[in-house]
């Protein structure tokens, strides 16, 4: 019998079912019934697999019968964002162009979660080639916030942070250009991890930037979180950006943020921000300083050159990326053609959305002759000029403290005509991915209309065993 599984974490799921309580069997299939109950609504999955999952579910029973389980996410449902390649299952990016495409091999995370036993249940809705802030630009619908279907998720993982947020799956797996776990996250009051550029193996992983794309877990909670992030992190021969740091996350988590100064990076706190927002962040670090924390100032003068120089670079990279999708090889390819040229021109033109031409073309224009030096490379100066300032930052404080969004979750359709608007609610997330470094968001409580608040902390590479730590206590504090 499994009781209000919706809100269990994944530890609790392992403890049940090592205690056999339920069977993963069981357990999936009521996640497969919450989906079919509420998923018409929420349009968190584009694609639910779910006799595959039942099926894999039994095989986890049967391991479990004999004695073995692979690790505690043995026959936990998880869910994974469709533009990470799953053999046999397909993956669309959520884009007319991809909208058939069933790769012949799966992602490395995909393979190592595979491995851990995890019961995949489909894969989650998102951005059109992750890119946006709303889940709104989606070639299969929007994804709603579950916390008020009249708001957006957020981007460009909202269908993970939904399917998380609303109980359709224990866990799910997002990826991060400039924000797009960290804002979902926010929005949909859940935990989300973007890791350290490297930390992750982006192997498989449909690529929008390649210098700035990561993968990570999106849970209910941090110790959760740990618990997944262990299975994704390590080596993987396949991706030369990966490094050989990984660890069991899940330990040291109760040491206490005593001894640890957190830094408030003014900028991030100017007029602009949501005063709800503000007033949650700030209560939440006095009380870490009655825990034994410190607090401090810090200055990141050159923040408000970020956006622009994120756009311009992961736009750049995009044109690159997306130069392959050209309708020859596989990909969407209308039916009224007639020469090569046709075949580039009218793939393109209809296989994208509107937001991923307005990249396509943004980032072409930055790279093209007489404009590189002047878009391009000016912009890979200001990324330098900001990891040098982080790095700075980070000799004298542990943790930086910011919020994750300007405002909390706005109304579907708004501002989706402004893409200057929607970019500039990603202001506190873009220098994260520009500095390759890792940031946990967590829900610090709700704002007046009862949406959920996010706050974000800030780590130097690889220190995420120390942002697990102190997100520990600030969930402490917010309970």
């Amino acid at each position: 019998m499994i009781a209000d599984f919706r809100h269990m974490t994944i530890r609790a799921q392992a403890a049940g079912l090592s205690a056999k309580d339920f069977t993963s069997e069981e357990l999936t299939g009521h996640y497969l019934s919450v989906i079919n109950d509420s998923d018409p609504e929420i349009g968190a999955y584009i694609t639910v697999t779910g006799e595959e999952a039942l099926a894999a579910a039994r095989k986890n029973d049967e391991r479990r019968a004999k004695g073995q389980t692979a690790s505690l996410l043995d026959g936990v449902p998880g869910a994974l964002k469709d533009n990470i390649c799953t053999r046999g299952i397909r993956t669309t990016c959520a884009s007319k162009m991809l909208e058939h495409f069933v790769p012949p091999y799966s992602a490395t995370i995909a393979d190592r979660l595979n491995e851990a036993g995890m019961v995949l249940l489909g894969k989650t809705n998102m951005d059109e080639f992750a890119m946006g802030q709303t889940s709104e630009t989606s070639y299969f619908g929007p994804t709603k916030n579950p916390v008020d279907l009249t708001r957006v998720p957020g981007g460009s993982s909202g269908g993970s942070a939904a399917a998380v947020a609303s109980g359709q799956a224990a866990f799910a797996i997002g990826s991060d250009t400039g924000g797009s776990i960290l804002q979902p996250s926010a929005f949909c009051g859940v935990t989300g991890l973007r890791p350290s550029y490297g930390l992750v193996s982006r192997q498989g992983i449909v690529a929008f930037a390649s210098s700035l794309d990561q993968a990570g877990p999106i849970t209910q909670d941090v110790r959760d979180n740990a618990l997944v992030l262990s299975v994704l992190a390590g080596r993987d021969p396949r991706d030369t950006t990966s490094l050989a740091v990984s660890a069991d996350y899940t330990e040291d988590l109760e040491k206490g943020v005593k001894g640890l100064t957190f830094g408030l990076p003014a900028e991030f706190f100017g007029d602009g921000l949501q005063p709800s927002i503000r007033k949650a962040i700030l209560d939440t670090a006095d009380k870490l300083v009655s825990l034994g924390a410190t607090l401090k100032e810090v200055h990141l003068p050159s923040l408000k050159l970020a956006l622009p120089a994120y756009v311009l670079i992961s736009s750049a990279e995009a044109s690159s990326n997306l130069a392959r999708f050209d309708g020859i090889h596989y990909g969407f390819r209308p039916a009224d053609t007639t020469t090569l040229e046709d075949i580039y021109i009218k793939s393109r033109s209809e296989g994208f959305g509107p937001e991923v031409k307005r990249r396509i073309m943004l980032g072409t224009f930055a790279l093209s002759s007489g404009y590189y030096d002047a878009y391009y490379r000016k912009a890979q100066l200001v990324r330098t000029l900001l990891a040098e300032e982080f790095k700075r930052a980070f000799e004298s404080v542990s943790v930086l403290l910011a919020p994750v969004a300007p405002v909390t979750a706005w109304p579907l359709g708004q501002g989706i005509t402004d893409p200057v608007q929607l970019y500039l609610n990603d202001i506190y997330t873009v220098p994260i991915g520009l500095a390759g470094l890792p940031a946990l968001s967590l829900p610090v409580g709700r704002d007046e209309s009862g949406l959920p608040i996010g706050m974000q902390l800030i780590g130097s590479r690889f220190t995420e065993p120390l942002l697990y730590r102190a997100g520990i206590a600030v969930e402490e504090v917010r309970s």
